[in-house]
């Protein structure tokens, strides 16, 4: 199969780390060091190579390593799909980030026409105890992961949303301008929905022709509080939205819409709601998701996606974590991967080089092995 995979990594005044330069075959990458050294930086900086705000969701600013106003950058030679692409984003002063793809200026959205990244960090264990929000950001980027359009498509939607809410919070009951922005939200709305429901129908077929070691999940839109979800269609959207003006102006936002929209998940062979489950369970039913997604990508892109693990085996006994790089070995992915001890990679074997991460002086340092 073609592969996608870093070839090279460089690394500027990003976060706890004043430099970095990491070469790689390919194969996939082991991380290991003490806590606070410096490992989930890196997979946060690969993480930008890819639209949107990366795997912390934090501002751009926040990256840098000091608060001079230097800024940071992250510099990658990409092989993809059979071509090679430097890639380089970062911050320079206070202007916002740039990305470049082969030494011309690009839009976000171009990164995800090049390379799909896929990531699992420990926040997302609580993701089937948290509010609905962490959700459906993790729906989207599964949605945008095989549709980088998705994201213009949000982008749409939420302009034009916070437009109508500043309507309803001045009590407006202009019906033109209602009109106007409801019009764009029902387009742009139309297209999320229908752009989440592809997503989760490419998993779900990926989970059915896996034969693995990780559970099954069942996946569903819901609505707020688990109600039945709108069909998601323009019409229904316009109408909603129009029906609910004098309900939304008492409230001062928009309660309808695909941004109310609910990720559901059911442990398949056990007909148990994911929240319900043990916190292994959780954690399998994640990477189970994360695999999947990966499958589907790899026959709808043409390549594995880069796979960026944060402290994978936490929560993994020794049979589930050597079963878990098998499969991304036999995926073909490049995976990154963080843990504290360099035995927990032991299953890998030649299979994947390793990197130590150590902090000294408040600096972190690398050391690329074998």
């Amino acid at each position: 199969m073609t592969r996608l995979a870093l070839t090279s990594l460089k690394l500027a005044a990003f976060r706890s780390h004043a430099s970095l330069r990491v070469e790689t075959d390919g194969r996939p990458v082991a991380i290991y060091g003490p806590n606070g050294a410096g490992k989930t930086n890196i997979l946060e900086a690969i993480s930008m190579l890819s639209p949107g705000r990366g795997l912390r969701r934090a501002a751009a600013a926040d990256m840098a390593r000091s608060a001079t106003g230097i800024g940071w950058r992250v510099t990658a030679e990409l092989h993809s799909l059979e071509q090679s692409h430097e890639v380089v984003t970062g911050v320079e002063g206070d202007a916002a980030r740039s990305v470049t793809i082969d030494g011309k200026a690009a839009a976000q959205v171009a990164l995800g026409r090049i390379a799909r990244i896929l990531w699992l960090v420990p926040v997302m264990d609580r993701l089937w105890l948290e509010g609905a929000g962490e959700r459906r950001r993790f729906l989207d980027r599964m949605a945008l992961s095989f549709t980088p359009s998705h994201a213009e498509a949000s982008i749409t939607y939420e302009r034009a949303m916070r437009d109508r809410n500043r309507l309803l919070k001045d009590q407006s009951r202009d019906a033109g301008w209602y009109d106007a922005l409801e019009d764009q939200m029902a387009r742009a709305g139309a297209a999320i929905t229908a752009t989440r429901m592809e997503a989760l129908s490419r998993v779900a077929r990926a989970q059915e022709d896996a034969a693995t070691a990780f559970p099954r999940a069942t996946l569903s839109i819901t609505g707020p509080d688990g109600e039945d979800a709108p069909d998601g269609s323009e019409d229904q959207l316009r109408r909603a939205f129009a029906e609910g003006r004098r309900r939304d102006m008492a409230a001062g936002r928009t309660l309808t819409g695909p941004h109310r929209a609910d990720l559901s998940a059911i442990y398949t062979d056990k007909d148990m709601p994911a929240r319900h489950c043990s916190t292994g369970e959780q954690k399998a039913l994640l990477i189970s998701l994360i695999l999947a997604n990966a499958r589907a990508l790899a026959d709808s892109f043409g390549a594995p996606p880069i796979l960026l693990l944060d402290e994978v085996a936490a929560h993994l006994d020794t049979d589930r974590r050597a079963a878990l790089y098998d499969e991304i070995c036999a995926l073909g992915a490049q995976a990154w991967m963080t843990g504290t001890g360099a035995e927990l990679f032991d299953a890998l074997g030649p299979r994947a080089m390793r990197l130590h991460v150590t902090e000294e002086g408040g600096e972190s340092r690398t050391q690329a092995e074998a």
